[in-house]
């Protein structure tokens, strides 16, 4: 690697998925407030809390929805519709009181 590249406060660090107690450890930037020991290796690192990773993603879990795009054309078409229709007799309502 070479020499003074990185930040000066490039180290290892702790990352926990929150959803899942999934943690790894690798080196990072990242802004880190509080301090953990990881069970693995009986360390102490900075500690950086993660929503989610790759433990809890559904792409990677294989837990994926899949969407009835169906259903939404068909839900789209239908506000369409009433959107039109409303429209339509406030047009006509303007044209009676004229």
């Amino acid at each position: 690697m070479k020499p003074e590249i990185h930040p000066k406060n490039y180290r290892p660090v702790l990352f926990k998925d929150t959803g899942v107690g999934y943690a790894f450890v690798t080196r990072s930037c990242a802004p880190a407030s509080e301090t953990a020991v990881w069970e693995e290796d009986g360390k102490e690192y900075p500690v950086y809390y993660l929503g989610v990773s790759s433990a809890s993603h559904p792409f990677y879990t294989g837990q994926q929805k899949f969407v009835d795009t169906a259903g939404r054309v068909d839900k789209f078409q239908q506000r369409m519709a009433k959107t039109k229709a409303m429209r339509e007799a406030a047009a006509a309502k303007k044209k009676k009181k004229r």
